[in-house]
């Protein structure tokens, strides 16, 4: 997602001539708010998966914490620890926020009352049932490790008769141990989900403002995420964007931006898209068209290189449009091409 991030900028700068970073994208805007909590995230960093889209409508999130905690939830810790739903309740107002004690309050406060982040449960350790810093970092390691080894029983013991003997109720005792038990199929660390919040943030924004440079940036920077380039297409055109085809004149290899309707970038699509055209064709083809631009198939297959396999690629993809008709007439003037004897 840096990677792709990079190239929006890049994308943006050389179409616009403005220069965006990480640090200078507008920060806390409720437009790209709505857009996030309308689950409309497809290839946004983290929030693009399934689970996390049907997530999203029912947190809203309406501040960078809010992402934060969308990135962490929405793990085997917490799901197995069973914290998302009361999380959820606490947040929409149906179910209270209590606290057993000032103490766990200093811990869980952030989070509702509710145990999202990995250190939280290691701190309710230390601060609830007494454990010290060393033991705390004994019984993280121990939660890695319980699916493989077990070995959790002395800690259980431990904790719960800490948490007892400081007046907490035998049921708050088990429910922190059952949440220890979430987290040790997976959880999160705060500061990892608070960087991985700032990279959602940044690509939400990029799709919500250039989503046209965004979904350039996604696919030239494949493979990655969740969907294949054709479903980016297809999002980025119910944004509005104006997508142009391959096309062996005007087509580069990576994905690019051309001036579209009323000054808008429109997404033209780059070679790489082509299934079976190698980067080395592709880069043959450039050049040979930097000379003098092709007036047909037979042309491009003797200046270019290209040998029948190549030119089928090119038909079946569409991008000879331009100097052969649609596809299949494309492919009977790949079929009679002639090709140089070897």
């Amino acid at each position: 997602m840096l990677s792709a991030i990079r190239r929006s900028f890049d994308l943006i700068e050389q179409f616009r001539g403005q220069r965006w970073t990480l640090a200078r994208v507008p920060a806390e805007d409720p437009v790209v708010y709505d857009m996030i909590s309308r689950a409309e995230t497809i290839g946004v960093f983290q929030v693009e998966s399934r689970a996390q889209m049907a997530m999203l409508p029912r947190l809203q999130p309406r501040s960078y914490y809010d992402l934060v905690i969308e990135v962490a939830i929405i793990r085997p810790g917490p799901i197995q620890g069973d914290m998302v739903h009361p999380y959820l309740r606490r947040r929409s107002g149906v179910e209270p926020i209590t606290y057993p004690s000032p103490e766990v309050r200093s811990v869980l406060e952030r989070t509702l009352g509710v145990p999202i982040f990995q250190e939280q449960v290691m701190q309710l350790a230390m601060v609830a049932a007494g454990f010290t810093p060393g033991e705390s970092d004994q019984l993280r390691r121990a939660k890695a490790a319980w699916r493989r080894k077990g070995g959790l029983g002395p800690f259980e013991r431990r904790q719960v008769d800490g948490m007892r003997e400081r007046g907490y109720p035998e049921e708050f005792a088990q429910r922190v141990f059952h949440q220890i038990l979430g987290f040790g199929e997976y959880g999160f660390p705060e500061s990892h989900a608070a960087s991985f919040a700032l990279l959602v943030y940044v690509s939400a924004w990029l799709k919500c403002y250039e989503p046209a440079a965004f979904t350039a940036a996604l696919i030239n920077s494949q493979p990655m995420g969740f969907y294949a380039p054709s479903q980016l297409i297809r999002d980025a055109q119910r944004q509005g964007v104006e997508v142009r085809p391959l096309d062996v004149k005007r087509s580069d290899w990576d994905c690019r931006l051309e001036p579209g309707r009323d000054g808008a970038p429109a997404l033209r699509l780059g070679l790489r898209l082509v299934k079976g055209l190698s980067h080395e064709a592709v880069t043959r083809l450039i050049d040979a068209r930097a000379r003098a631009v092709f007036s047909d198939v037979q042309e491009l297959a003797a200046r270019a290189c290209l040998d029948r396999r190549e030119l089928g690629c090119l038909a079946a993809a569409g991008a000879l449009e331009s100097i052969a008709g649609h596809r299949h007439r494309a492919s009977w003037n790949v079929a009679g091409v002639e090709m140089p004897l070897p």
